[in-house]
Order: C-alpha cells, then structure tokens, then sequence
C-alpha cells in the first residue's frame, strides 16, 4: 500500500504536501528501525492502517485557520502528524508520556520540516492551555479520557461544530458510551472503501457532553 491511497481520499492535496506524504513511510521505516514504535505489519502497511486511519478525522471535521488541536497519547504522531500535514494553517500540539515515542515524533516532524506542531513528552493532566479539539486513536475508554482532558478544550468554537473530542475508535461502542447523550459516532466505511475501515469509527463528543 502506497500513499497513492491518501492521494485517491485526498485529491486536492498541493505538490508540497504530497511530496511529505510520500516521504513519511521513509522516514518511519528509518526511524523505526531505531526506536521501534510502530509494529513490523503495521510499517509494511503505513498508508492504510496509520496515515489514512488517522485522516478519518478530516472528513468529518475541516479544522479552521488558526485554530488549536491537541493529541493525546500520539506514539509515533498519529492522528497529529498526517493531519498537521493536510491542515497546515493550524498548530498540532502532540503529547505524550513515552519519551522515545516523542523522540520520534521531533525526528519526523523535522524530517517533513513541519512548522506547525510542538510535541511534548509529558502525561496529558500536565500540560497547559485549552484546545479548539482533542483528538486521540484508542488510548483508553472514554470515561477515563475525558478525565484526563477535563478543562482543556476552549468554549469558544470558531467552527460550525461545537469544540470537544475526535476520537478514533473501533468495535462494539454501546456499552462504553451508554452515558454520554451527545455523542456522534461516524462510520469509517462510509468515506474508506479498504476492509480494515469495517468495525473502525470516529467518535465526537461535544464540549458539554453529560446530557
């Protein structure tokens, strides 16, 4: 899988940004060769289960100039990377508690010469500042990551949907999101034709979330 399959979901990408989708499988391959973050199929399958995986985000939410995304628990930078490239008018904080993790992150974001992302390597609760959203891929049930990000998204919203979590999710939801009233659950299959995409969702939950 080749990052044709970023360009086919994405065709009005710039020469510039193509150019650092296609170089990110090199850059991970190197990288991962050193300080392993992403298992051996996986890297074999970047564009798919990684690249694409985390711009689910963007087709349901279009982040605005000048606005303000946190990642949670980002690894190797995923959703945080891919997005900061089809998004770059708007500063990616990328966080997380494993420092050779964030190692790689700093390697690759220099390697793409990224302008809009700082990376932390810091637990989630220790960080600053409030973000428009808070986007994450599976770091923990919902319950306990809202916990976690309690205070950090701004109430005012410069986009058409409230501010609140993006979160990438998979599986059977019922039970883990029964209490939350808001929430939206978006079907990867209905924007990715590829079978991995089959039990994969994007779960929203607005800023107010208890209902």
């Amino acid at each position: 899988m080749t990052a044709e399959i970023v360009f086919k979901y994405f065709p009005n990408l710039s020469d510039n940004q193509r150019q650092q989708y296609l170089i990110l499988e090199e850059l991970y391959k190197d990288w991962n060769q050193k300080i392993n973050v992403v298992s051996r199929k996986d890297i074999e399958e970047l564009y798919l289960r990684h690249v694409l995986h985390s711009l689910g985000i963007a087709k349901i939410q279009t982040f605005r100039e000048g606005s303000s995304i946190l990642d949670v628990g980002t690894g190797g930078g995923f959703p945080g990377i891919p997005l900061s490239i089809l998004f770059p008018e708007v500063q990616f904080t990328l966080v997380d508690s494993i420092g050779k993790k964030i190692k790689v992150v700093e390697e690759v974001v220099e390697g793409l010469q990224l302008k809009n992302i700082r990376s932390i390597n810091a637990r989630v609760e220790e960080i600053d500042g409030q973000f428009d959203f808070i986007v994450s891929r599976a770091v923990a049930a919902m319950p306990t990551f809202t916990h976690w990000v309690k205070g950090k998204i701004k109430k005012e919203s410069v986009h058409d949907r409230k501010n609140g979590i993006l979160y990438l999710k998979g599986g059977d939801l019922t039970e883990e999101l029964k209490d939350y009233k808001t929430v939206q659950i978006f079907d990867l299959p209905d924007y990715f034709d590829e079978e991995f995409f089959q039990t994969k969702k994007v779960v929203y939950l607005p800023l107010k979330f208890k209902g």
